[in-house]
């Protein structure tokens, strides 16, 4: 009877032991675990953070693409036809504005001329048509390749009408010289006629002042 109950205290002895052995285990195995996830959720935290913080590439450098491609090799046939009809196509837009803004200038000066049918004085409104007709009046001489030159006049407006009035005479024989140029001709009676109006601008301008 004594040894069986020795047999069963040894028994139970053993029991608690193994089994608190096996919770020492598991509090260990968890706090491995726990180590290891915490871990892994830093690393990746730090990993996301630099590369947040890395700046994205440069966009690549179409420019220069560009000119490698231009100066890759020489152009085909119908790359050079294509070229050709573009250059085309702008030149005869820049002509066609051309030849609106000379219609343009012909209007301007009319319209200046008949202000002063009903009364002697340009107001406000006159002078924003005096600015739009001088600065037309450069872009047609630009674009017929002269420049800004002061030329005489043989007989010079002596006041306001006299003045508007030649200044729609040039207006208007400015217009036919520029419609009846063709596009590709430079014309160096349309670069006296533009000098000639930009001076004539210029003398209405000191009267008005």
């Amino acid at each position: 009877m004594q040894r069986e109950q020795v047999g069963i205290a040894v028994t139970r002895n053993l029991k608690f032991q193994m089994r608190s052995c096996f919770l020492a285990l598991l509090k260990t195995s968890l706090g491995i675990l726990s180590f290891i996830i915490l871990s892994f959720v830093i690393t990746t935290a730090q990993s996301s953070s630099k590369a947040s913080a890395t700046p994205p590439p440069p966009p690549p450098d179409i420019t220069a693409d560009k000119r490698l491609g231009e100066s890759a090799g020489p152009l085909t046939t119908f790359e050079e036809e294509l070229r050709a009809k573009r250059a085309i196509k702008l030149a005869e837009k820049e002509h066609e504005d051309n030849l609106n803004r000379a219609r343009e200038i012909s209007q301007l000066g009319q319209d200046l001329k008949n202000c002063l049918k009903d009364r002697s004085a340009l107001d406000r409104e006159d002078t924003k048509k005096i600015d739009r007709l001088e600065k037309l009046t450069k872009k047609i001489r630009g674009e017929a390749g002269g420049e800004d030159d002061d030329v005489q006049i043989a007989a010079p407006p002596s006041d306001v009408p006299t003045a508007v009035t030649q200044i729609a005479d040039n207006a208007e024989q400015l217009s036919k010289d520029v419609q009846k140029t063709p596009r590709q001709v430079v014309s160096a009676a349309v670069i006296d006629r533009a000098n000639v109006l930009l001076q004539l601008v210029k003398i209405l301008r000191g009267f008005i002042r």
